[in-house]
C-alpha cells in the first residue's frame, strides 16, 4: 500500500489555497461551500465598520455578529471558509475519534460480558468517507453563500495585506475600513528534523487525506493532538510508536490525569518513547525509519506513516503588518492588549493569530470581545473569560482554571478535593473507573479557583464547573444541587459533599452534639 507524502512545507492547506482533499463528492460539496470555484468577489461598499482577515472561527463569529448589528462588514479568506476547526481540526478529528471510540467499546465488551466476534475490524475507507461527508454537512453553516445572502456580509476570496492606514488590498481592489480584525489564525508546523521533510508526512492539516490504513504510524509529540491521533489510528487498527520529548504525555495538563491516559495508552498497545530526541529520518525500501536515543540508549523505528503533531505557528506572512504599525512575533503572534487591540488602535486580533489558548471556543468568545471593543468602544477583557478546554482522548482531559502549579506560583493557597470515579457508582456500572474529579477551593472558602476532570465524558461534565466559577457558586452549594442517580456528574456533588464535611470541625460536632442531647 502506498501512503502518500505530504509537500516539505506544513502550510498545505491554508497557503495554497483550496484542495479537494479526496477526489469524492463530500469533499466537492465541502469546497463548493467553503471556497466556491466560481465565486466572484463583490465591488466594495464604500467604508466598512469592519473588515476581518480570515474566516476560521474568530473571523466568522466577529463579521456574523457584527453584521447582525447593522455594521457594513467584508471578511476575506484565501482559502477555505470554516479554517482550522472545519477543514482540519475539531470536526474530521471528532469524526474520526467517533469511529474509534466505537472499536475502543469492543475491546471492552468481554468484561461486560458481551462477546465480540474475533475479527472484527474497522474498515478505515469508510470511517474516513462518514469524517467527510459530515463535514461537508456542517460547512454549509460556514458557506460563502450563507454569509452574503443570509447574513449580509461582503465576502472576498484571495489574499489580503494591509496597502494603507485605513485599507486593505484583495487582489488588486480596496478595502476602505473604520476598523479592521487580523483573524488569520495559525498552521501546524514540523520541528527540524534531519530527513523529515523528505521521508514525507503528515500534519493535522494532511492527515484526513487518508483513504488507506497505514499499518505502522509515528506520531512526533504527545500533546493533544498528537494524544488523539495516537490513540485513534491505534484503536482503527495502525500499529502506533508515539514520540514525546518529555517524560510523560500531556506534560501540560494535570500530572494525576495525564498518567492515567498515559497507562490507558500502555494498555491498548501504543509504543511510548519518551523523554526522546529524533536524531534523523531515513528511507529504507518502502519504510521511513525513524533514529532517536533516549537516556536508555538509541533506538529506530520503521513505520509506513509519520505525524507530526508537534506545535502551530501563527499566520503572519504577507499581511504587511509593518505598514500598518501592527507588532507581531514570528513564533508568538499579532501582539495585542487585553481588549484585543493591537499596536495600532484601529486594528483588533482574535483567535489563534494572537492567543495562547488555542482553542475554537476560546476564538469563539474572543470574537465576541471584539466586536463590543471595535464596533462601540467596549472595555471587555480577555482575562475576565473563565476559559475550559478538553483533551478528547479517551478518558478525556477537561480543566477550567488553576492547576495546582499555577497556584503555586501564583502563591495562591489551594485546598483540593478529589473523587475517584472508582467511587462512582454509574462509572462502575459503566466500567469506566479510570479518572478523577479534582476540584481546587481557595483555602479557608469555598470559591472554586480551578478543577480538572479525568471520565470518559469530561468534556461534558466541566461546564458544570465553569457556570459555577462564572456565577460565583461555592464547592459547598453544588453539595445542594440535584445530581440524577446515577450520573457520573455526581462526582461533582460528592466533592461538594466532601467540602462541607471539613466545615465539621470538632467545636461544631461538640455543638451539635449538645443540641441534640437539650432537644431530648
Amino acid at each position: 500500500m502506498a501512503i502518500p507524502n505530504t509537500p516539505t512545507s506544513p502550510d498545505v492547506v491554508r497557503h495554497d489555497g483550496p484542495q479537494v482533499l479526496a477526489d469524492d463528492p463530500h469533499d466537492r460539496e465541502l469546497v463548493a461551500n467553503v471556497h466556491p470555484s466560481q465565486w466572484s468577489n463583490p465591488v466594495p461598499q464604500g467604508r466598512y465598520n469592519l473588515v476581518v482577515l480570515g474566516a476560521g472561527t474568530a473571523g466568522l463569529v466577529t463579521a456574523a455578529g457584527a453584521a447582525g448589528l447593522g455594521a457594513r462588514v467584508a471578511i476575506v479568506e484565501r482559502a477555505l471558509m470554516g479554517g482550522d476547526c472545519l477543514n482540519v481540526g475539531c470536526v474530521p478529528s471528532k469524526c474520526l475519534i467517533r469511529s474509534s471510540r466505537v472499536i475502543g467499546e469492543l475491546r471492552a465488551a468481554p468484561a461486560l460480558g458481551i462477546t465480540v466476534p474475533p475479527g472484527t475490524t474497522a474498515d478505515f475507507a469508510a470511517v474516513m468517507q462518514r469524517l467527510r461527508q459530515i463535514r461537508a454537512r456542517i460547512s454549509e453553516h460556514d458557506s460563502a453563500k450563507r454569509f452574503r445572502d443570509e447574513l449580509g456580509v461582503d465576502v472576498f476570496l484571495g489574499s489580503a495585506r494591509f496597502s494603507s492606514s485605513d485599507t486593505v488590498e484583495v487582489d488588486g481592489r480596496q478595502l476602505r475600513f473604520k476598523r479592521a480584525v487580523i483573524a488569520t489564525g495559525a498552521r501546524a508546523v514540523a520541528p527540524r528534523i534531519e530527513g523529515l521533510a523528505e521521508a514525507g508526512f503528515f500534519t493535522n492539516e494532511t492527515v484526513f487525506t487518508l483513504t488507506e490504513r497505514p499499518a505502522r504510524v509515528a506520531v512526533i509529540g504527545a500533546g493533544p493532538i498528537g494524544c488523539e491521533l495516537a490513540q485513534a489510528f491505534a484503536r482503527l487498527g495502525s500499529s502506533v510508536v508515539l514520540l514525546h520529548d518529555s517524560p510523560h504525555v500531556l506534560n501540560r495538563e494535570d500530572a494525576d490525569a495525564a498518567e492515567i491516559v498515559q497507562r490507558v495508552f500502555v494498555r491498548e498497545g501504543i509504543q511510548l518513547v519518551l523523554g526522546v530526541t529524533i536524531q534523523r529520518v531515513t528511507r529504507r525500501g518502502g519504510d521511513k525509519v525513524l533514529a532517536y536515543t533516549t537516556s536508555g540508549g538509541a533506538g529506530e523505528v520503521a513505520v509506513d506513516a509519520i505525524v507530526v503533531g508537534a506545535g502551530r505557528a501563527p499566520n503572519v506572512d504577507g499581511l504587511d503588518l509593518e505598514r500598518v504599525g501592527v507588532a507581531y512575533d514570528a513564533q508568538r503572534g499579532v501582539q495585542v492588549d487585553d481588549q484585543l487591540r493591537t499596536t495600532n488602535p484601529r486594528i483588533f486580533a482574535a483567535g489563534d493569530i494572537c492567543m495562547a489558548q488555542k482553542f475554537t471556543h476560546a476564538a469563539d468568545f474572543a470574537a465576541r470581545i471584539v466586536i463590543q471593543n471595535a464596533l462601540f468602544f467596549g472595555r471587555k477583557k480577555l482575562s475576565a473569560l473563565t476559559m475550559p478546554w478538553c483533551t478528547y482522548t479517551d478518558p478525556e482531559i477537561a480543566h477550567v482554571g488553576l492547576s495546582e502549579e499555577d497556584a503555586r506560583q501564583r502563591g495562591v493557597a489551594l485546598a483540593t478535593f478529589v473523587v475517584p470515579m472508582s467511587e462512582v457508582d454509574r462509572a462502575l456500572a459503566d466500567g469506566e473507573e479510570d479518572g478523577f474529579v479534582k476540584i481546587h477551593v481557595k483555602q479557608g472558602s469555598d470559591q472554586i479557583l480551578g478543577a480538572t476532570i479525568v471520565a470518559r465524558h469530561a468534556g461534558e461534565m466541566i461546564s458544570e464547573i465553569t457556570l459555577a466559577m462564572v456565577a460565583n457558586v461555592g464547592l459547598g452549594r453544588l453539595a445542594g444541587v440535584i445530581h440524577p442517580y446515577p450520573t457520573q456528574a455526581e462526582a461533582l456533588r460528592k466533592a461538594g459533599d466532601a467540602y462541607n464535611r471539613t466545615r465539621l470541625t470538632p467545636l461544631v460536632k461538640r455543638t451539635f452534639a449538645t443540641f441534640l442531647r437539650w432537644t431530648r
